[in-house]
């Protein structure tokens, strides 16, 4: 049975990856970004994040009636969560759990609920190839709550192993981002792996959402089927992007609201 959300071209959430700073370190303006989209991956403390910014984002989040999803990642402060580390399964699921078990938490605390995961940085990328990164983070997350949706690439092995471990799974595009011809995010260590022209990612979004396509680095178009556009909230102008993101898709008539109920 296919327990994916329905997708229609005139609905669609916008996701932002929030919550990551640490301490004194403020990166983003999450306040701004929650204005915008309508879900929220909230970091959970071990690529960034700390209790205190773990509940002010959630209350923020909550307030603006955004759904909450666990931005579950390695330990790896220092790295930003985007160094590939060889973690023993036992460990890896221990720390999804652990992660995830804060998110809720807070989440409790601030009226609200976690109702999906999305894995950050290393973790994403390597689910999505990883058969047993991927079965890690998929038991770990079903141990907790199986009614909990994970997010995705479209045909990737994570949603493979999450809709085999009983999960209701999502696709996710990336409204930043440029595609390779095979459809696969182009490596940030690439140029023009991160787009930052407000009007051309507004474009390429809204022909997503009608089309179901993307335009990749060769010129030519990629189907990509998602259910949510991530607008990261990490970079120059984020939240500038993602005001004209959802001004064009507004102005299309297309339905914004969170992929899953807040």
């Amino acid at each position: 049975m296919d327990r994916r959300p329905a997708h229609t071209p005139a609905r669609l959430d916008l996701n932002s990856d929030l919550g990551e700073g640490f301490g004194a370190w403020r990166l983003g303006d999450d306040v701004r970004m929650l204005d915008v989209v309508t879900s929220a991956n909230v970091a959970c403390g071990f690529h960034a994040g700390d209790p205190a910014t773990m509940r002010h984002t959630v209350r923020a989040a909550v307030a603006r009636g955004a759904a909450l999803g666990a931005h579950v990642a390695y330990r790896d402060l220092v790295g930003f969560g985007r160094r590939r580390m060889d973690v023993p399964s036992e460990e890896l699921r221990a720390d999804v759990v652990y992660q995830l078990g804060a998110l809720q938490a807070v989440a409790a605390a601030e009226g609200g609920r976690v109702t999906y995961v999305k894995p950050h940085g290393a973790l994403y990328n390597t689910a999505a190839v990883d058969p047993r990164v991927a079965e890690d983070v998929a038991a770990a997350v079903a141990a907790v709550d199986p009614t909990l949706v994970l997010l995705g690439l479209p045909g990737s092995v994570a949603l493979d192993a999450a809709a085999a471990a009983g999960l209701p799974v999502a696709a996710e595009a990336f409204a930043d981002r440029a595609y390779t011809p095979e459809g696969r995010l182009v490596a940030r260590s690439e140029p023009g792996a991160v787009l930052h022209d407000p009007e051309q990612v507004a474009r390429r979004v809204l022909r997503l959402a009608t089309d179901g396509v993307v335009e990749a680095t060769d010129g030519s178009l990629v189907t990509v089927r998602a259910d949510s556009v991530c607008v990261h909230g990490d970079t120059p102008g984020a939240v500038e992007m993602a005001v004209r993101v959802r001004a064009v898709l507004t102005a299309a008539g297309v339905d914004l609201r969170p992929f899953v109920d807040a």
